[in-house]
This record gives structure tokens, C-alpha cells and sequence, in this order.
């Protein structure tokens, strides 16, 4: 917007530039009046346990390739870890996983065994509000700073041998999925659209992934459903590319998210604004490209953005 400069006497010009002047020399000293390193504020405003502690716990189930897993080494590494670890460099804190099952994740997380889960969880309205597929309460609401988007493919054994496409493909099949994941929620919205249909759909629940693509592979059952980088990743990586395949369009797009405990705002807060400073540096970036997983990519950190 331009303003129409105003006439004055040249002694109360000549004043205000001086005065002005005044200003920009004092704002060039060197006590103080430089800009806080944004980096440092959000240290300090990090909550009293995690800088005494100087350790943030993490709750993981690490076997989710590439997402998290244990690498040659048994350490967990993966997409989850890698984002981990930046974010405690930002922060000035030391990364501690806790290898959990996925079903005990949120449970564990209420009894304060971590601060925070960080395991491809997707952040869903059930989740957020603590309530099951029913609507009963399960008592463990949490709170989700979101991170990365993944939709949920399709793995069938190469060459598509029972021309599965879409969901409804899947009536009168076999199929295999972890349990307690969005995938199994989708499985089972499915099992009663194939009831309908006549043609019952049949669901094998394991606890980790990797058993369940293993029914896959055995031909036990006929598909898997898996997070989009978890699928690519095992198709790409399970017998040189020539055991499985993805099939049909991705559905149900969903935020991971880190989950806090409702009673973590502060903790929560600075978090957000850590994947912030992540994504701004561009260190985001080179974590995705490096588990190809720059589809995914967050734009920037949001609370609670799930569907």
C-alpha cells in the first residue's frame, strides 16, 4: 500500500532523521539484538523432562521396512529413525528407541514407557479421540503431529496370476494384513461389502508385516495390504524384484503421525515446529529421497490432520 507523504518543517525533518539514525546504530551493537537462533528457542521451550534428561524415548515397532527396521548392525533404521534423529539434533537431545509390538504402541504410550510413538502410525479420528470402530472409548486418545502421507497399496504375487485391481477384487480371496493397522481397518469395512456381495472375503491377521507378506509369497493368501513405501519396498527388495508386485490405485491417503499423549501440548508444540525447521533446511527432503519415498512428502508439520 502507498501512503501520500505528509509536508513537515525541515527542523522536524531533520529530527526524525536523526533520531532514526539513532535507532540503527544502537540495533548494530553486538549485546543482544540480533534475532534469537529459532533452532535455540525451540530448545528452550522444550518441557523441563526432556532438558534435564536431555533424551527423548520413543516407542517403535522396528519391523516395517523401510519405515523402521533393524539394519546390519541392529540398530533400527529406515525413514522413521533417519526423521528421528534429525529432529534430535535440532533439538539437542539423545534418540532412545523402545521396541514395542504395534498392538501395545498406544497402550505403553499412556503408561509412560516413552514419550512419544514414532512408527508409521496413521493419525485417524478413532486415535485422536481414543475411541474404537464402535465408537467405545478404549481410554488412550492422543494427540498427532503429522509428518508424512502414505496411502495403502496392494501386493499380489508377480504377475497379477488372480487379476486383483480393486477392493472389490478382493471377495472370495485371501488376504493378509498386521494387525491393528489402517490396513486391517480396511479389511474389514471390505469382509462386510463382500458378505453382501455373496462372495466372503477371508483375513489372515499376523503381528508384524513381514509375516504377513509372507503368506503372500507362499501363496496362502492372495494379497497383502501395506502402506505405499512399505509395499514398494518389498517389492523392489524380496527376491531381486521378481516375487511381488503392486496392483491398482493407492486408497485411503492418511498422515503418519508422531503421537503424544493429550496432556504433552508443550512437548507436541515444539515437535511441529522441529519438523518445521527439518523441512526448511532441506535435510527432509534427502531423508525421503534416500528411502524413495518423496511421494510422501509433507509440505510442513500439522496437528491433528487426520482424517
Amino acid at each position: 500500500m502507498h501512503h501520500r507523504a505528509q509536508s513537515r518543517p525541515p527542523g522536524v525533518a531533520a529530527l526524525a532523521l536523526a533520531i532514526a539514525g539513532a535507532l540503527l546504530l544502537s540495533g548494530c551493537g553486538g549485546d543482544g539484538a540480533t534475532a534469537q537462533d529459532p533452532v535455540q528457542e525451540l530448545r528452550a521451550k522444550l518441557p523441563k523432562a526432556q532438558q534435564s534428561a536431555k533424551v527423548l524415548r520413543i516407542g517403535m515397532d522396528v519391523n516395517y521396512p523401510p519405515v523402521e527396521f533393524r539394519g546390519a548392525d541392529g540398530k533400527p533404521e529406515g525413514l522413521d529413525p533417519d526423521i528421528a534423529a534429525a529432529l534430535g539434533r535440532i533439538l539437542d537431545l539423545r534418540i532412545e528407541y523402545v521396541d514395542t509390538p504395534f498392538e501395545k504402541l498406544l497402550p505403553d504410550l499412556h503408561t509412560k514407557q516413552y514419550d512419544v510413538v514414532m512408527s508409521a502410525l496413521s493419525d485417524i479420528r478413532q486415535r485422536r479421540e481414543g475411541v474404537d470402530e464402535a465408537g467405545k472409548s478404549t481410554g488412550r486418545a492422543v494427540d498427532f503431529v503429522d509428518y508424512f502421507i502414505a496411502g495403502t497399496s496392494m501386493v499380489v504375487a508377480k504377475g497379477n496370476p488372480k487379476g486383483i485391481h480393486t477392493l472389490d477384487d478382493l471377495c472370495g480371496k485371501v488376504v493378509a494384513v498386521q494387525s491393528g493397522t489402517t490396513q486391517d481397518e480396511i479389511v474389514a469395512r471390505q469382509v462386510t461389502a463382500c458378505t453382501r456381495a455373496g462372495k466372503p472375503l477371508t483375513v489372515h491377521k499376523f503381528d508384524t508385516d513381514t509375516k504377513a507378506l509372507a503368506e503372500v509369497a507362499a501363496g496362502t493368501a492372495q494379497v497383502g495390504l501395506n502402506d505405499s513405501p512399505v509395499a514398494a519396498y518389498a517389492v523392489k527388495n524380496t527376491d531381486g524384484g521378481n516375487r511381488f508386485e503392486v496392483t491398482g490405485p493407492q486408497s485411503r491417503s492418511n498422515p503418519y503421525g508422531i503421537a503424544l499423549r493429550k496432556e504433552d501440548t508443550e512437548l507436541r508444540d515444539v515437535l511441529a515446529k522441529a519438523i518445521d525447521q527439518l523441512i526448511r533446511s532441506g535435510e527432509y527432503d534427502k531423508i525421503l529421497a534416500k528411502w524413495n519415498a518423496t511421494a510422501g512428502a509433507a509440505q510442513n508439520a500439522v496437528v491433528n490432520g487426520g482424517l
